[in-house]
This record gives C-alpha cells, sequence and structure tokens, in this order.
C-alpha cells in the first residue's frame, strides 16, 4: 500500500502532518511533507486526532472542461487551453465533513476531480520540470451552484461558496496514469461518473507548467485537474463518495447551511 500522508488536529488543537498507519495511528512530521517533514517520535492513536483536508493550500486552481465528455455535455467545445478558474482557501473541507447547501442556489452538482499538491516554489517552469514539481495526488469535488454559474457568466460565485471542495483524504506520492475515477451517489452501486484520468485533454504536467506562466505555485497549493461527464445535482441529505484507484475515497454529505456556519 502507498504512504499515505494526512493532516490531523488534536483535541488541544494541535494540527499536525504525518503518516497514516495499517491501524489508523498516525505517525507525526516535523514539518509538511513536502517541505521534507521527517518522522518525530510522536505518534497519535485512533481517537486522539480529528482528520482535516491533507494540506492548507494559498490557492486553488481548478481547470474547466478538462474532458472532452464533460465539454459535450455541457454544450460547448474543448478549450484550445486549460481554462483556468479560482476556489477560495475557505471552499476547503475535510472527508467526512458536511458540504452547506447555499440558500441562493436550486441547483449544486457534484463533480469528481484528481487533485494536485505542488511541492516546491513554481514559476514559469516547462511540462518537462512540471513533473518533479508535483508532490502528489489527492482526490477533490469542485461542487458547483450550476444555476448560478449559468446566470452570473463567470464562475466566482458558484464554485466559491464555504465547503465547496471537499479534499482528501490523504495525499499520495504517485498515482497510476490509467487510474479509474468514480462517483457515486447515496447508495448506488452504479457510479454515476467513471473515466480514465488520462482522459484529460491536458494532462496534469501541461496544467502546472501552463499556470505557472501565470501565478507562482507555493507548496501546498491544489490544482484540481477537471471532471469528467456525469455531472449531476445533489439535494440535501445526499451522500456522494468519489473513489480513484491508488488513492482511496472520498465521501462527505450535503447539509443546509446553517445560519452561521463554524
Amino acid at each position: 500500500m502507498a504512504q499515505r500522508y494526512v493532516r490531523v488536529k488534536t483535541a488541544d488543537g494541535k494540527i499536525y502532518y504525518g503518516l497514516l498507519q495499517i491501524d489508523r495511528a498516525v505517525q507525526v512530521l516535523d514539518a509538511p511533507p513536502w517541505l521534507k517533514g521527517q518522522p518525530t517520535d510522536l505518534a497519535l492513536v485512533p481517537g486522539d486526532y480529528q482528520t482535516l483536508a491533507p494540506c492548507a493550500p494559498s490557492k486553488i486552481i481548478a481547470v474547466g472542461k478538462n474532458y472532452a465528455s464533460h465539454a459535450a455535455e455541457m454544450g460547448t467545445p474543448v478549450p484550445q487551453e486549460p481554462l483556468l478558474f479560482l476556489k477560495p482557501p475557505t471552499t476547503v473541507i475535510a472527508a467526512e465533513a458536511e458540504i452547506f447547501y447555499p440558500p441562493q442556489s436550486e441547483r449544486v452538482d457534484y463533480e469528481g476531480e484528481l487533485a494536485l499538491v505542488i511541492g516546491d516554489r513554481t514559476y514559469a517552469c516547462t511540462p518537462e520540470e512540471a513533473h518533479s514539481k508535483i508532490w502528489g495526488y489527492t482526490i477533490a469535488n469542485d461542487v458547483t451552484a450550476r444555476d448560478l454559474q449559468r446566470q452570473d457568466g463567470q464562475w466566482t460565485r458558484a464554485k466559491g461558496f464555504d465547503t465547496f471542495c471537499p479534499l482528501g483524504p490523504w495525499v499520495v506520492r504517485e498515482v497510476n496514469p490509467g487510474a479509474r475515477l468514480q462517483t457515486f451517489l447515496n447508495d448506488s452501486p452504479t457510479p454515476v461518473q467513471s473515466s480514465a484520468i488520462n482522459e484529460m485533454v491536458f494532462s496534469p504536467d501541461v496544467l502546472v507548467s501552463y499556470i505557472s506562466q501565470v501565478m507562482t505555485l507555493f507548496p501546498g497549493d491544489v490544482i484540481l485537474t477537471g471532471t469528467p461527464d456525469g455531472i449531476g445535482a445533489m439535494q440535501i441529505g445526499d451522500r456522494i463518495r468519489i473513489e480513484i484507484e491508488g488513492i482511496g475515497f472520498l465521501e462527505n454529505s450535503v447539509a443546509q447551511r446553517p445560519s452561521k456556519p463554524n
């Protein structure tokens, strides 16, 4: 099994990065792993920690319509260059946390995606250099208020609500280029999304290079690589499970947004 790098919080509020063991104990690192964190003598046993999103990015750069099948279901052509947008860090939540359904929207969609975690300060790199800048891989749900996306004509509000970027549950160093991404809704055994990640229009290396020509990427930043076809609406009470071979699964439920979220 690949090593799984997690970020956790203890009951006294301390946040650590660590290695998740088979027995669910966490071997604590002295720094984030992409900053060359090394194992310490501290180990946390299950029950002593809460699992957080596996990184705390300064920014989340997402890529629209990066699968031809998704561009087709949206009724648009495949972009000639990567189509970029940003999600604020306040969208990030952990596995098992609740996605809050905003009262401004009447249609909120799931979008299962492979996420890249950047490991080095990156500016104007080539595609050949980009692979070494990708420290690892995790799973994301690019939650989208679809009606607001269409209404606004740009995507900031539709993609930017708090809780609209479930991420995790951990980071792995490598993923098979042909790994399958699948999304499941509630208890159905039939996936609503199912595609190999190598069906992307623009590969991870191309995306990192392209984005780095625009903005400097910092260690721990996250790139969402796009979603395949099969997007669909979620309702309050639904559970969404996104699986990627070689990583694991990310599951979250949908809840009504409280008047004052924590």
